[in-house]
C-alpha cells in the first residue's frame, strides 16, 4: 500500500531541489588566492579586471597570477590565465620616458625576497626586500637601460617563504 506524500514532505523535497545547486556551487568553488598585481602602468591583468580588454577568468582574479619562481611568462605558467600571453589581444600600451615607476597593489601580503623587472631576457632592475612584509602598495622606479619603442615588461614579485612568485606583464612605449 502506498501513502500519498504529505504537503510537508513535498515542500521539503522542493526546498532540497532548489537548494542543491546553491550548495554544490558553494562547496566546489575555489577561493581566490588574493595576492598582488601591477596597477600602474596598467598591467594586462589590471586591464582585464577593469574591462579595458576582454579576457577570460583573469578578469575576476587579477591578483592570482602565481607560479613557480624563475618563469618568463605573463600567465605565471597558469593555463587558466592564458589570455595574458596573447600579444594580439589589443593591450593598452602606456607611453613612458626612459624610466618609469611601477606600482603593485598588494591586498594580501607575503614575506618578500625580491621584486624583478625584465624586458625579454634582460633584467632591468631588482629590489631586495630581505623577507620584509610589503605595505598595501609597493612602487619601484625602473630605468629602461637604452630600450626604446613598444616593449613588454615582465614584473615579478618573488615570495621569500615559498617556491612561488607573482607575475604581471605591462605593455609600454618607451620614449613615446
Amino acid at each position: 500500500m502506498h501513502k500519498k506524500p504529505s504537503i510537508q514532505r513535498k515542500l521539503a523535497a522542493l526546498a532540497g531541489v532548489a537548494l542543491a545547486p546553491v550548495l554544490v556551487l558553494g562547496l566546489t568553488a575555489t577561493p581566490a588566492n588574493a595576492h598582488g598585481w601591477v596597477t600602474n602602468p596598467a598591467s594586462r591583468q589590471d586591464q582585464c579586471a577593469r574591462g579595458v580588454v576582454q579576457c577570460g577568468e583573469i578578469q575576476w582574479e587579477p591578483q592570482s597570477v602565481e607560479g613557480p619562481k624563475g618563469l618568463k611568462d605573463c600567465a605565471g605558467g597558469n593555463s587558466r590565465f592564458a589570455d595574458l600571453r596573447d600579444d594580439s589581444k589589443g593591450w593598452h600600451v602606456t607611453d613612458v620616458g626612459s624610466s618609469t615607476t611601477f606600482t603593485w597593489n598588494v591586498p594580501v601580503k607575503h614575506s618578500t625576497s625580491t621584486w624583478q623587472y625584465f624586458i625579454g631576457d634582460t633584467k632591468l632592475a631588482e629590489f631586495d626586500d630581505g623577507g620584509a612584509i610589503p605595505p598595501d602598495q609597493v612602487s619601484h622606479h625602473v630605468d629602461f637601460q637604452g630600450f626604446t619603442g613598444k616593449q613588454k615588461v615582465l614584473a615579478v614579485w618573488n615570495i621569500a617563504d615559498t617556491a612561488n612568485a607573482f607575475y604581471a606583464c605591462v605593455d609600454v612605449n618607451i620614449g613615446g
